[in-house]
């Protein structure tokens, strides 16, 4: 048996997937790489095993129950046992709710959702055997904050934060101690995602800013694959500040959700035509990249103390707002 951490990680291929695995793999771990790209999988392996770990490559669709049944199989026949399973493969749909084909819509769901719940199932009933691992959830901040015309996705992520909540909870009662379920929740990340998504608005879908680097997602899985922690935002203090603001003024934080969504997350100048993007088929191995071109590092890295006043400059602005206009408050002086 080997005494690297073995390490399954679906959606590999591209974005914080393929960031997550080059970390591991740098620190010497095994890493299973699971996604619908092959080719792009077999180049992934290769470049792990260059940079210090093994790897093991393992094409997987997971909205089929018996690949992802079979990926814990294989994973347990090559190294004996899984440490940590990172539920990542993720896709997306832009549309207006009326006009989302319901096909689009269910198949979000169908891949953000079943597949974590498939993932999750194979993932534990190893490690419940075994008596430790663990299992990190890749959710969104959207799953806290929803945006407009990405309804099946922001669905999806806010139940895989009651996922994790429920399997913790099982966990305790079965007094499971040494198996920890985390719930990591991306801002806007630079990865080809976007470009992935499938798209019905007639607007080209960019990257909403502020805009992070995926390896600092990568480097947040991999924390909590050893310390674990409940629940963690990985973003810069703006996320942070848009969550904590959102449970004090969910109302003036979704307005202004909505707003920045319509004006920065799709194009006001480039049009696009109607596509079902990767929803149901895997993109060329050509984009299989950990970033997407949205300069995510280097916006990252301008943030700093302004990112931080800033938040802490919207937050007072959204509180003020929402609490002139609630009903019976707004005459009110204070």
């Amino acid at each position: 048996m080997s005494s690297r951490t073995v390490v399954v990680i679906t959606g590999a291929s591209s974005g914080i997937g393929r960031a997550t695995a080059l970390r591991f793999a740098r620190q010497g771990a095994s890493v299973v790489l699971a996604s619908r790209r092959a080719e792009a999988l077999a180049e992934l392996a290769s470049e792990c095993e260059k940079l210090g770990g093994n790897a093991l490559a393992l094409r997987t669709d997971v909205t089929d129950q018996g690949q992802v049944e079979s990926l814990a199989r294989r994973t347990i026949d090559a190294f004996g046992r899984i440490d940590v399973w990172v539920n990542n493969a993720s896709v997306s749909v832009f549309a207006p709710f009326l006009e989302m084909p319901i096909d689009d819509f269910r198949r979000v769901l169908d891949v953000n959702l079943m597949g974590y719940v498939y993932g999750a199932k194979a993932a534990l009933t190893v490690m419940t055997k075994q008596g430790h691992g663990s299992l990190v959830n890749v959710a969104s901040i959207v799953g806290e904050v929803p945006q407009p015309y990405t309804a099946p996705y922001g669905m999806a992520k806010a139940a895989v934060r009651a996922l994790s909540v429920s399997l913790r909870s099982e966990l305790a009662l079965a007094k499971q101690k040494h198996i920890s379920v985390s719930t990591v929740l991306p801002a806007t990340i630079d990865t080809p995602f976007f470009r992935h998504a499938g798209n019905y608005t007639g607007r080209e879908v960019v990257a909403m800013p502020p805009v992070y680097s995926p390896d600092l997602v990568a480097k947040t899985i991999v924390k909590v694959s050893r310390k674990p922690e409940n629940e963690v935002i990985a973003g810069g203090p703006i996320a942070k500040a848009l969550v904590a603001q959102h449970r004090k003024t969910p109302n003036a934080v979704e307005a202004q959700m909505a707003q920045q969504t319509d004006k920065t997350h799709l194009s006001p100048t480039k049009a696009a035509r109607p596509t079902r993007g990767a929803v149901y088929s895997p993109s060329s191995t050509a984009d299989a990249t950990v970033t997407g071109g949205w300069n995510g590092r280097e916006r990252e890295g301008k943030r700093g103390i302004l990112g931080t006043l800033l938040a802490a400059g919207v937050g007072v602005l959204l509180a003020r707002r929402y609490l002139a206009n609630e009903p019976g408050r707004g005459s009110h002086k204070r």
